[in-house]
């Protein structure tokens, strides 16, 4: 004993900043303890989620506290242990400093939460968490077609906040406008073509539209922006091989590719029962004459 209260006494220092890892470390696991408690007895997912979520900023702050008043109040040689620390993380340091100042903002600003779709820094997906350091993603797209999941979970920083824009597709207004062309040919009935895709569109996107025109007041109410028209529209364009048709209409994030399955499969139903007289158009090529060829062929006998 006496040889140990010899060692702590000339390395004061040193036990300092041992009993201060020890402490931290016991700080840590009662958190991830609290956390595994709830996650076990809290049965609804949002409130298990908020209050995991809770724990780790509590805990984050009591760290915060503790190293303050530990730093200040025991270790003498407090900027030794500050040099060692910066020395060779301090671009670490910078970007982790970032990341937490970037989770602050989400938080508060309320850039985003999980369970919207966003893309940031060229990476689209849906949040399925935020934490004080970096934001989960349920990947969508890159080598599947569309708005399907990728099946990767992504893990981005938070410090991209401020590094470029960030989309978000669901807050405040949970739609999207979406279009495709139809090419007809010009001896179709257009009149006749007209008629069939806006009353599909109109019928396919009722329940869409009419959810979207209350929402959409409250974004022009909220933000400096001219009103919309959130109605399917149709526009023709005449082109040098067929009359073109676009439609464009307003459908829910989730549902844009379903929705555009069903619009292709109704209106070519449609198509098929006029008996001709409205004919899609594609790209063909037509031969209209065969040159002739004089082969002549000499034998040497």
């Amino acid at each position: 004993m006496e040889q140990i209260k010899h060692w702590i006494a000339e390395n004061s220092t040193i036990y300092s900043i041992i009993k201060y890892v020890f402490l931290v470390a016991f700080v840590l696991v009662i958190i991830q303890l609290v956390r595994r408690i709830l996650r076990k007895h809290v049965t609804d997912t949002a409130a298990r989620y908020k209050s995991q979520k809770g724990i780790e900023i509590i805990g984050y702050i009591i760290l915060i506290f503790l190293s303050f008043s530990y730093f200040t109040g025991n270790i003498k040689d407090f900027t030794l242990v500050i040099g060692l620390f910066s020395a060779g993380i301090a671009f670490t340091l910078q970007e982790l400093i970032l990341s937490i100042a970037g989770s602050l903002y989400i938080f508060i600003v309320k850039v985003y939460k999980p369970g919207d779709r966003i893309e940031i820094n060229g990476i689209k997906g849906d949040v399925i968490d935020v934490d004080s350091i970096y934001t989960t993603m349920m990947e969508i797209g890159q080598w599947v077609s569309n708005d399907n999941y990728s099946g990767r979970i992504v893990k981005l920083s938070n410090a991209f906040v401020f590094k470029g824009p960030i989309y978000n597709y669901s807050q405040d207004f949970p739609f999207i406008w979406d279009e495709f062309n139809l090419p007809m040919k010009y001896e179709s009935d257009i009149e006749l073509a007209k008629s069939i895709i806006i009353k599909i569109a109109s019928r396919t996107l009722s329940e869409y539209t009419s959810n979207s025109k209350s929402q959409w007041k409250d974004v022009v109410n909220k933000y400096y922006i001219e009103d919309a028209l959130v109605d399917p529209t149709l526009a023709i364009t005449l082109t040098d091989n067929w009359v073109q048709f676009n439609l464009r209409y307003i459908v829910d994030y989730r549902k844009r590719r379903s929705v555009k399955h069903i619009l292709y499969d109704e209106i070519y139903k449609e198509i098929q029962k006029t008996d001709g007289s409205v004919i899609l158009a594609s790209n063909t090529l037509e031969l209209i004459k065969i040159p002739e060829i004089d082969v002549n062929i000499k034998q040497n006998i």
